[in-house]
C-alpha cells in the first residue's frame, strides 16, 4: 500500500476544543476568526492572518489585569478592545481553533526592561510573573506567537514588533530598537490546553498585591511609553 504524500501525528482533541478561557465557540469569536482568515485555506497563511489580527487590532493595555475568568475569556477581549499578554494570547488561541487550527496557552515569567516608570510602581518588581504566548500547530509542530504589542504601541515605545511567519518562533526580543534591554526570559511555566487559572490567579496577587488594594489604577500606557521614550536619557546619542 502507498502511504499518504503527507500525514501528520494526531494532536490531542483538547488543543482544538472550547474551554470557559478559550471560548472559540462564542458568536463573536468565530465571526472575528473567519473575518481575519479571509479566504485562506492553507493553515499557515490562516495562522499568519490571524496573528496579525490580534496583535493589531487589540490594543496592549497591562493596566487591565482583572483577576477573574470574565476579565480572562476571549470573548471578553473582544468586547473591550484591548487586553494584556495573557488574554491576547488566550484570544489568538481562541481565534485559532475557531478555524481549526490547534492551539495551546504557553506561559513564562520575562524580566521586562522598558516597563513604564508608573507601571513598574505599581507592580513593585520588573519581572512580569505568568507572561502568556500563544502555541500554534502548523505543518507538523507547534510555533509560538506573541501577540501582545500592538504596533502601534511598538513604535511609540521604539520596541522592534514582533512578526510572525508560521514557521519561526516570535517571541519577544532581547534588545529595543535603540539596542536597549528589552525582555529577558527567566522562567519556563509551560504550556497548556486550558488556562490554568488557579495557579496563575495565586500567583498574581503573590507577586503583585497591588491588584487586590485601592492603590491599583489605570492609565494610558501608550501615551507613558511614547512621553519615556521621548526623555533625553532614553534618546539613541
Amino acid at each position: 500500500m502507498t502511504a499518504p504524500e503527507h500525514s501528520e501525528p494526531a494532536v490531542d482533541p483538547a488543543y482544538l476544543a472550547a474551554t470557559p478561557f478559550i471560548d472559540s465557540d462564542h458568536a463573536a469569536v468565530r465571526a472575528l476568526a473567519r473575518e481575519a482568515a479571509g479566504d485562506e485555506t492553507d493553515t499557515k497563511a490562516k495562522a499568519i492572518r490571524l496573528y496579525y489580527a490580534i496583535r493589531d487590532r487589540f490594543l496592549y493595555d497591562p493596566y487591565s489585569v482583572e483577576v477573574s475568568q470574565d476579565g480572562l475569556r476571549a470573548s471578553d477581549v473582544i468586547a473591550r478592545g484591548k487586553g494584556f499578554c495573557v488574554n491576547k494570547a488566550i484570544l489568538l488561541a481562541a481565534v485559532a481553533r475557531a478555524e481549526g487550527i490547534p492551539a495551546r496557552i504557553g506561559l513564562a515569567d520575562v524580566k521586562n526592561h522598558l516597563a513604564t516608570e508608573r507601571l513598574r510602581a505599581q507592580m513593585g518588581t520588573d519581572i512580569f510573573y505568568f507572561h502568556g504566548f500563544t502555541e500554534l500547530y502548523i505543518e507538523g509542530k507547534w510555533v509560538k506567537a506573541t501577540p501582545a504589542f500592538n504596533l502601534a504601541l511598538c513604535e511609540k515605545f521604539r520596541v522592534l514588533p514582533l512578526e510572525f511567519d508560521g514557521e519561526t518562533d516570535s517571541v519577544f526580543h532581547p534588545f529595543d530598537a535603540d539596542n536597549r534591554r528589552h525582555m529577558e526570559y527567566v522562567a519556563d511555566r509551560g504550556s497548556f490546553a486550558e488556562m490554568p487559572f488557579a495557579e496563575w490567579r495565586e500567583a498574581m496577587l503573590k507577586h503583585y498585591p497591588y491588584l487586590m488594594t485601592e492603590k491599583r489604577s489605570g492609565g494610558d500606557f501608550a501615551a507613558e511609553a511614547a512621553a519615556e521614550a521621548n526623555t533625553p536619557q532614553n534618546k539613541t546619542p
